[in-house]
């Protein structure tokens, strides 16, 4: 019962923030989307690199429900850096797109787990955060603000 109620946290929480981020590229135009913000990014790069984390997660799940966890370490800034020219090079609007394609998918993975394999991700796994919705909630919040201050 505790790791139904962890998933079904896990499932709400992703689920709104997904649909945050849905109704942020559905209001953004892809002029805004093309905004700059700090550090080279903008905000169709930014979706990019929310959908590349969430395709990343994705692809985890599925390798270690065939073959166990395993580990799987990176240095997440470096990977950042080398993955921002990559979102940059991706048309605004794909970009956004991809994003919510990517998240949705996730989503559903995360939400198909069996207890069991639940109990492993957050215990062995802790390379994927089940957590999606929080990754979505930060870059939700600096996209909105990168775009009302260039109004």
């Amino acid at each position: 019962n505790k790791r139904r109620k962890m998933v079904n946290s896990y499932t709400e929480n992703n689920r709104a923030e997904r649909e945050r981020l849905a109704a942020l590229v559905s209001r953004l135009s892809d002029e805004q989307l093309s905004t700059p913000m700090e550090a080279g990014w903008t905000p169709s790069a930014v979706l990019g690199h929310l959908a590349f984390w969430d395709q990343r997660a994705l692809t985890l799940l599925k390798h270690w429900q065939e073959h166990g966890i395993g580990p799987s370490e990176l240095d997440t800034d470096i990977v950042n850096e080398a993955m921002r020219l990559h979102c940059l090079a991706i048309p605004p609007r794909a970009a956004a797109e991809l994003a919510l394609s990517c998240a949705a998918a996730i989503d559903a993975a995360i939400d198909r787990l069996s207890p069991e394999m639940l109990a492993k991700v957050e215990t062995d796994g802790r390379t994927v955060h089940l957590d999606r919705a929080a990754h979505r909630r930060t870059h939700i919040a600096d996209i909105e603000r990168a775009v009302s201050a260039a109004r």
